[in-house]
């Protein structure tokens, strides 16, 4: 019997429904449309295939997408510059900035010029301190994606082992620290980690975060673990081998249709928090 398929497309269609009455109920009592503001630097046509998607998610829950778009050439110093005035823009309740950005670019300096009030990407350091620390904040879109996933499907954490194999700043440790505050007894994992297959095969919970196709063999991943997989490479593949575990563990995301659309439905459901609150709106 193979694993429960935690479908994050199935969600993300669920939460897009419940996010558009919230946005009607904004629009009644406030007469505005939550507005989230999309900065895309250069020309990364992958970078754009995320802003235009953000954007039609945007269109489906009746909120409006500012995009805006600068050149490969563009300075720290212009980039905070129009952070800065989205900041100062009352219509707007939320900013991303599409990573990654241009070389020359300072991006955690920009990242971190984002008020917390509209960082709705959970991006800044001061948002993830907030959220590690337990204190409200809005959480990395992904991570917090995944934690939504689990909530919906039900699957125990606390007192589990959860092994993250990935450390990095908008996913790996964020996830960790999130699974952390769910009482899950964590482990990271990164590319110095010494046998990393005997530490994987010791997770009740295993999430692929390291940005490599199927690195994470299935031979390493114990019977019965939920296996979530937050990485997309070219041909439908994750960072984990899904294949060789789907009959064997308990439940897992696929690869598209897992943790991808939760982090565009976790961005729009923050975006919408961020209206509420600059609406007045319990």
């Amino acid at each position: 019997m193979s694993g429960m398929i935690l479908d994050g497309k199935a969600l993300a269609r669920q939460m897009e429904q419940e996010l558009a009455v919230r946005v009607e109920k904004i629009k009644n009592i406030s007469g505005k449309t939550p507005i989230l503001a999309t900065i895309l630097v250069g020309d990364d046509p992958a970078s754009a295939t995320y802003v235009r998607m953000k954007g039609n998610a945007c269109q489906r829950v009746g909120m409006e997408s500012l995009r805006v778009i600068l050149p490969q050439s563009t300075t720290t110093e212009r980039l905070l510059e129009e952070i800065d005035a989205l900041n100062a823009n009352p219509d707007v309740h939320g900013i991303l900035l599409q990573h990654p950005v241009p070389a020359q670019i300072d991006e955690r300096a920009c990242f971190d010029r984002i008020a917390l009030s509209k960082d709705v990407d959970g991006v800044t350091a001061l948002g993830f301190g907030r959220m590690a620390l337990g204190e409200p904040a809005y959480g990395s879109a992904t991570p917090a994606g995944i934690m939504r996933l689990l909530a919906h499907y039900e699957i125990p954490l606390k007192g589990k082992e959860a092994v993250v194999v990935g450390r990095s700043p908008i996913l790996g440790k964020p996830v960790a620290m999130m699974l952390l505050n769910a009482h899950a007894t964590v482990t990271v994992c990164h590319s110095r980690t010494q046998n990393l297959a005997e530490v994987v095969r010791r997770a009740d919970i295993i999430v692929g975060a390291v940005g490599k196709p199927e690195f994470i063999r299935g031979e390493w991943i114990k019977p019965g673990a939920v296996v979530i997989d937050a990485g997309y490479h070219p041909g439908n593949i994750g960072d984990i081998e899904l294949a060789a575990v789907v009959e064997s563990c308990s439940a897992y995301t696929p690869v598209p249709g897992g943790v991808g659309p939760m982090t565009i439905a976790t961005l729009m459901a923050q975006t919408v928090e961020a209206a509420e609150k600059s609406a007045g709106i319990d």
